[in-house]
């Protein structure tokens, strides 16, 4: 019998730690399913590696129908966070974790409950945060860069992050230490999905 794709992304996230690292325990129930795909087709799959080299382009996020009903997936809009908990290093996180993408708006397509068909999901406004690719340090080991998919409240007017919140910081400082538990929180944002990739930091001889 096959796993059960919602089992299978909470058993992935605490295989590497990021439950408890990034989320709390018993805090998240996954109700979407969704893929993360680099132009060059490299595609994100609860912990596999990919080159650094070939996530150096904004992906395209794919929605998945899973356990519906998708009655209201034409209703629905998300947001996307890409971080990192291990920077500069897993060893020493003292910048945990780093903000590489935020973006809001998302729209899933209207899928039915018996669909396997993933599409592309619709970027309906531009990013809060550049994407920005992952570039660990040389001789910082392994690399978990994480995404979390949140939906956003139910409203009349489309959810934007406020102007002169610390989620429009691009500069490379603006990006550490950011919460994303607490930025949920925030702005009522509900966790219902997530996915993550590793990456090798490159070997240098060192003197």
């Amino acid at each position: 019998m096959a796993a059960d794709p919602l089992s299978s992304i909470l058993s992935a996230l605490k295989r590497e730690q990021i439950i408890p690292d990034v989320l709390p325990e018993s805090t998240f129930t996954p109700s979407v399913l969704f893929s993360v795909v680099f132009p060059n087709g490299a595609e994100v799959n609860l912990g596999n590696y990919i080159d650094v080299n070939e996530t150096q382009d904004e992906p395209e996020i794919r929605f998945a129908a899973l356990n519906g009903p998708w009655d209201d997936a034409g209703e629905a809009s998300y947001t996307l966070a890409m971080l990192d908990p291990d920077a500069p290093s897993r060893a020493d996180p003292i910048y945990r974790t780093f903000r590489h993408w935020v973006i809001t708006g998302l729209k899933s397509p209207a899928l039915t409950a018996n669909s396997a068909e993933a599409l592309n999901a619709l970027k309906t406004h531009p990013s809060t945060t550049p994407y920005r690719p992952p570039g660990p340090r040389p001789n910082s080991g392994l690399h978990r860069y994480i995404f979390l998919l949140f939906q956003e409240p139910a409203s009349t007017e489309p959810f934007v992050v406020p102007q002169g919140a610390p989620e429009y910081g691009a500069a490379l400082e603006e990006r550490r230490s950011w919460n994303p538990v607490a930025f949920a929180e925030r702005y009522r944002l509900k966790l219902v999905g997530a996915n993550y990739f590793l990456v090798n930091a490159p070997e240098v001889p060192q003197d």
